[in-house]
């Protein structure tokens, strides 16, 4: 699908891409204690007794934790694994109370998956990609360092100690930065219609390390780096791009890449060293001893199975099939949960109104809802969460353009209004008087004063000039300020100029 390559002094290079995706698990509290799991709170109001590795603790696994991992596999059509066991990752950091984070690494929950990708968003049915996801663990969050709230002393916040986190880890089966932005944000939008995790980037609920390794096509691996706590598609693509032509310069020059871990600095644009890669020996993992292995019998699975919803390629392609609608459009509606479930909401308050079926309804809504309440929406810098205007609002609009009360062009006028005042169309439509005029008297006076102003481009018209008709229905709209049934004008015109 990508043929990125980087072009080096010696030659052509190509990237290899690999992510480890942690995503924060959707639950009240936290994976082995009772502690809540709120965004925002104070530092340390959110630490149990587990968290804080007090003396003699013993972890209980939160089942809501594992039921939401259990569905994400699922969703990616992985092996879910009904024998999976905690293993102790040993490692000194100050955040980290116990000494040790739990982790499966063995013997993980969610086995191989895959993600399909679609490069361009304007031809969905167009080029895609299987990008193989190798597994999904289960572990838990460590805590975290202030550096900035003290001149001389670094503060320790143990409300993430113990949050469940999903690890989902790919293969290395990208070759470009928009391959690996495609990934993420695919992988994002599935984790937010299963509701397994939040996707809030900015907020630190799933960030991205960041495996580069470059060579020659054909060749085989060569040395990776591994870039840590990404949080956007953008940097993600940034961090790509800037690791993978440092590794190129470097080995040019005859330097080796060191398999290290990085850090990005967005501001620069570019990655720098954190520390040399510990091997997995280093962190002298074993099975945790304080919890039993997890055995899952096929009810749970099925039960995670039927929990789920629609997923975004099966509705798009029951949009495409079912309402009609073009690749595009499905694609747009289908990227973020909730913009399809505010298009679903509009589609059955637009039938019911028309008194039809969703799918004679549907391209005309798809389509005021991407180009007219998109864009509105765009210029007051609002998102669809916060828009003033209702579904069903929406379907009262198109109701009204549906039945000739108001034309196209009057619709744009009373949906700024409406954004605006928060009134619904009708009231609007009836305060400023802004209904259709279908009064052929009007519209014949309308016309004759538009004619009789421009003779001598009636004059053109009739000599063979047809594309003056264009001008001709502009104009009388303009004189009925929009408010002209544009048939009935069509009508009227092509009559007076024979």
């Amino acid at each position: 699908m990508s043929n990125y390559r980087i072009h080096g002094a010696t030659g052509e290079w190509e990237v290899v891409i690999g992510l480890e995706v942690h995503a924060q698990v959707t639950s009240n509290s936290k994976l082995f204690s009772g502690a809540a799991t709120a965004f925002g709170a104070e530092p340390n109001t959110q630490v149990s007794l587990v968290d804080a590795a007090m003396p003699g603790m013993l972890p209980v696994p939160n089942r809501e934790c594992i039921r939401q991992a259990v569905r994400t596999g699922l969703a990616i059509n992985a092996q879910i694994n009904k024998w999976s066991r905690f293993d102790r990752k040993n490692y000194f950091y100050a955040d980290l109370p116990q000494g040790y984070q739990i982790s499966q690494l063995y013997h993980p929950l969610v086995g191989e998956g895959s993600l399909e990708v679609v490069l361009d968003p304007k031809d969905p049915e167009g080029s895609t990609k299987t990008i193989g996801i190798e597994r999904i663990h289960v572990e838990q969050d460590a805590g975290k360092l202030m550096h900035d709230q003290h001149p001389t002393m670094s503060y320790v916040d143990l409300n993430r100690s113990g949050v469940a986190l999903m690890e989902i880890v790919s293969r290395p089966d990208m070759r470009s930065p928009a391959e690996a932005g495609a990934y993420l944000a695919k992988l994002r939008t599935i984790l937010r219609y299963v509701g397994s995790c939040d996707g809030n980037m900015d907020q630190g609920s799933m960030r991205a390390d960041v495996n580069v390794s470059v060579r020659r096509p054909g060749e085989p691996f060569g040395t990776r780096t591994e870039t840590k706590n990404v949080n956007s598609v953008r940097f993600v693509m940034a961090v790509v791009e800037s690791e993978a032509r440092r590794q190129v310069d470097l080995i040019e020059d005859g330097g080796a890449v060191v398999q290290e871990t990085r850090l990005y600095d967005p501001d620069k644009n570019e990655t720098r060293s954190m520390r040399s890669k510990e091997d997995a020996h280093d962190y002298r993992y074993f099975p945790d001893p304080d919890l039993l292995p997890l055995e899952l019998d096929d009810a749970f699975v099925e039960k995670c199975r039927a929990s789920l919803p629609e997923l975004p390629d099966a509705k798009r392609h029951r949009y495409e099939g079912a309402l009609g609608l073009s690749p595009y459009n499905a694609g747009v509606l289908t990227a973020e949960v909730e913009t399809a479930r505010w298009f679903e909401a509009l589609l059955t308050a637009t039938a019911a109104k028309a008194g039809k079926g969703e799918a004679e309804v549907a391209k005309q809504a798809s389509n005021w809802l991407i180009s007219e309440l998109f864009g509105a929406l765009n210029k007051l810098g609002k998102g669809l969460d916060d828009s003033p205007v209702s579904p069903e609002d929406g379907a009262e609009l198109l109701a009204l353009v549906a039945d000739g009360t108001i034309s196209g062009s009057i619709a744009k006028q009373v949906l700024e209004k409406m954004l605006e005042s928060g009134d619904g169309a009708a009231a609007i439509v009836e305060r400023e008087g802004l209904k259709q005029t279908t009064d052929t008297g009007a519209i014949e006076a309308a016309v004759d004063q538009v004619l009789a102003a421009n003779a001598d481009k009636v004059a053109e018209y009739k000599a063979g000039k047809e594309a003056l008709f264009g001008f001709f229905v502009g104009q009388a709209m303009k004189a009925m300020q929009g408010k002209g049934n544009p048939q009935l004008v069509n009508q009227v015109l092509k009559s007076r100029l024979g």
